[in-house]
């Protein structure tokens, strides 16, 4: 059986129990973590050996195969620790360009795919403050709220604030950001999102909180006209799909005062471009894309900005995820309720799925802070780091 030899020749690392229908197991590797993988059908492991990227995922979501008593997490981990992708392997750049071609109305669309889901979904497993992007641990056993507090706090200062500036959030979610910047900084904060859901929580949150100098528009970055002295941007890059990277940061330096500062957060490779894994953009992020440095670089290199500080944040993503994993499945019972057990099936697969790039293959976060000339920002590192 062709999935069998695969196993026999893969598996190194690490030690697999196979547990096929009517009670057949076959054991692969001879070290490391032991884990086990159960499946209800078998043909199920032949559609996964024949077109692995997306049907390991589709197979999960139907129920067809699980990790027993054991970690998702762990058996993802040994499978990708395993069966690395070869360089460029999903790089397909016509594929990619349609994948990717997020023109305004398209861009809705995508973004409401994800995140017009039931706002309680993503309360039962975000921090307190609603961030949907990577925190930043400063030491491992942080909690969530304090590393997405710390995450802010690093975020502020890269941004250089001072009193009474305009600050506009691209792709603000559900304010968490914008709410912090008001409550800690005399500045004016305006956000944009594409998700009705997002906009009316926040305005719903801002109100309550009574923070005037808040306000949200439901824009697309293209169809939004202003001018600030700051602008971030925080897990919102990834959607923009690599045919508008150029058009992205000309719309940044347009918007931006002549002594303005832009901080860019995003997921991103540290290997060359790849199209995003078929399952992903099926069914998490459609039109989605985490990009390369040298596809971000190429593409502020037309612009009227310069990049004045890149910084990686590795494995913070990963802690991340794990946090978010623990807190869903705590709470998959009533999120089980408020959708349905292949909704659980298909988030689960995608948080442990997504951890397990984050630590066994090339993402990371990217942090760039843009200027138009260098004066804005000090020539040393030394005022991320006073307190």
């Amino acid at each position: 059986m062709m999935y069998l030899k695969l196993l026999e020749k893969h598996i190194k690392e690490g030690i697999l129990h196979l547990h096929l229908p009517q009670g057949k197991v076959y054991t692969f590797g001879s070290s490391g973590t032991e884990v086990n993988w159960y499946f209800k059908s078998e043909k199920a492991i032949r559609r996964i050996a024949l077109d692995w990227e997306f049907q390991l995922g589709q197979t999960y979501m139907e129920g067809l195969w699980h990790a027993g008593d054991g970690s998702l997490y762990d058996l993802l981990g040994l499978l990708r620790s395993n069966f690395q992708p070869k360089k460029n392997s999903w790089h397909k750049p016509i594929q990619g360009a349609i994948q990717q071609w997020n023109k305004i109305s398209r861009a809705y669309n995508n973004i409401s795919h994800h995140y017009d889901i039931h706002e309680d979904v993503f309360r039962h497993f975000l921090d307190k403050e609603m961030f949907y992007s990577c925190a930043y641990f400063e030491s491992d056993d942080a909690s969530l709220e304090e590393a997405q507090n710390s995450k802010a706090k690093h975020i502020a200062k890269k941004l250089l604030l001072k009193d009474n500036q305009r600050v506009l959030d691209i792709g603000c979610g559900w304010g968490s950001m914008m709410f912090h910047l008001a409550q800690n900084y005399n500045v004016d904060v305006s956000g944009i999102t594409l998700s009705r859901e997002q906009l009316s929580v926040a305005q719903a949150e801002a109100k309550r909180r009574q923070l005037a100098n808040t306000h949200f528009h439901l824009q697309d970055y293209r169809e939004h006209h202003g001018l600030y002295d700051r602008i971030v941007s925080i897990g919102m890059f990834e959607h923009v799909g690599t045919p508008f990277y150029t058009t992205y940061f000309n719309k940044i330096a347009d918007m931006l005062d002549e002594d303005g500062l832009a901080l860019v957060h995003t997921i991103g490779k540290t290997a060359p471009p790849r199209t995003t894994n078929p399952w992903i953009h099926k069914y998490i992020f459609p039109g989605g894309v985490n990009p390369s440095l040298s596809q971000i670089t190429k593409a502020l290199e037309l612009s009227n900005l310069r990049i004045t500080d890149v910084e990686v944040l590795r494995k913070h993503y990963a802690l991340t995820l794990h946090h978010w994993q623990l807190r869903f499945q705590q709470h998959r019972h009533e999120i089980a309720e408020i959708l349905d057990e292949e909704f659980c099936l298909m988030w689960e697969f995608y948080l442990a799925i997504c951890e397990v790039a984050f630590v066994f293959s090339d993402l990371v976060v990217y942090q760039l802070q843009l200027a138009k000339k260098h004066g804005p920002v000090p020539i040393t590192r030394d005022y991320l780091y006073k307190i």
